[in-house]
């Protein structure tokens, strides 16, 4: 029965980082190319008389910088495990250790 229920823990585990990375990055950059949108103001919104808001352009560098950060963490994961380290978050900052 443990065995199970190990089993269905790192599916668990899978569901979650399928559902953050595979639809959750796109969301999330989605946001932030309306934000944009609504940022820019004029014919950029449903609006023709709307106006510039500096509120959606700085949501929207926040939107990019996650989705940047994710990626670049993805690639250092990628590249650390291939050069025989391991990306560790012992203080909530990655950091490598030789495995």
């Amino acid at each position: 029965m443990s065995q199970v229920w190990l089993a269905l823990q790192a599916g668990v585990q899978v569901l979650f980082a399928a559902l953050l990375l595979g639809a959750g990055l796109p969301a999330i950059f989605a946001l932030g190319m309306r934000s944009l949108a609504y940022g820019a103001g004029g014919t950029a919104e449903v609006a023709m008389d709307s106006k510039p808001r500096p509120i959606g352009k700085v949501l929207a560098a926040v939107c990019f910088g996650v989705v940047v950060a994710a990626i670049l963490l993805g690639i250092t994961w990628i590249v650390a495990t291939g050069m025989g380290y391991s990306l560790v978050f012992d203080h909530l900052l990655p950091s490598f250790r030789k495995k």
